[in-house]
């Protein structure tokens, strides 16, 4: 689908979440409790999976593994059913399920699409990296968004070398003509999404929320042997918040509403499909 198609789809299904509350719209700065799946619960359709982990420092504007949750979550999952042919699970008043999970709850193991944030803050036991390796070799797939700077890639990519070490398996940075970006919308570049307040502090100057240290963004995974991605990364820009905030300003909307929604359907589909 052209670049310009999009911008057209997502700004009409925009006038339509401004008025309905039933999308999911950003309903202020209160923390939520983690919703976890029911033990009986079976899943007829896409669920969103987010990982909970433990922080051991924090990082300005930051919530740890609650950062962009609930709504990123809800939002993402009501765009995915209104322009791809997915289904989603829904609850019995139809709105999208979507749940926390641990790196020790066994519900790890029903979610094959599985996203977190902050991970700079980000600290794991070691019960926890050998669960998270089994996890990731068995098949799993994870997408780690909206860190920032040297100090929270240096803490992250320390945690993620437990999991998988990199001589084994490394971080590179996927090329723009790799078939994920261009599985349903074709990317041109790794868009920079700031949070909303940043984008509102700086009158929206820049998006870059550590300046020279994070001008940059990267797309970045880990491959396993036959070449699946298995984690993604997306660094130095805050995809999520496109999704979180797509019904609380409508310029902050227009500008990265489109870019955020794109990456996102195509690392699901290509990681679901591949």
């Amino acid at each position: 689908m052209a670049r310009g198609s999009i911008r057209i789809v997502i700004v009409v299904l925009a006038l339509v979440a401004v008025a309905s509350a039933a999308l999911g719209q950003w309903r202020g700065w209160s923390r939520y409790p983690p919703r976890f799946r029911p033990a009986d619960h079976i899943d007829a359709g896409f669920s969103f999976c987010r990982l909970m982990y433990t922080s051991n420092r924090r990082e300005r504007s930051g919530r740890g593994w609650s950062t962009d949750y609930p709504y990123a979550d809800i939002n993402f999952m009501i765009r995915l059913s209104e322009m791809t042919s997915t289904h989603v699970d829904l609850d019995r008043v139809g709105e999208p399920n979507h749940w926390v999970v641990t790196i020790a709850d066994d519900s790890l193991y029903s979610c094959p699409f599985l996203m977190t944030s902050d991970v700079g803050t980000m600290s794991l036991r070691p019960v926890e990296i050998v669960r998270l390796r089994d996890y990731l070799l068995k098949g799993g797939f994870l997408w780690v968004d909206d860190f920032w700077g040297t100090r929270s890639w240096q803490q992250w990519s320390g945690e993620i070398g437990k999991v998988l070490p990199p001589s084994e398996y490394p971080i590179r940075d996927l090329p723009l003509d790799h078939l994920l970006f261009r599985t349903m919308f074709h990317i041109l570049e790794v868009p920079q999404i700031t949070n909303i307040h940043f984008w509102r502090w700086s009158g929206g100057a820049t998006t870059s929320e550590r300046g020279n240290d994070s001008a940059v963004p990267h797309f970045r995974g880990i491959m396993d042997e036959s070449g699946r991605l298995m984690v993604a990364m997306t660094h130095n820009t805050d995809i999520q918040d496109a999704w979180e905030r797509e019904g609380e300003d409508p310029r902050f909307f227009e500008r990265f509403a489109p870019d955020g929604y794109q990456l996102g359907i195509n690392v699901l589909l290509y990681t679901m499909t591949h």
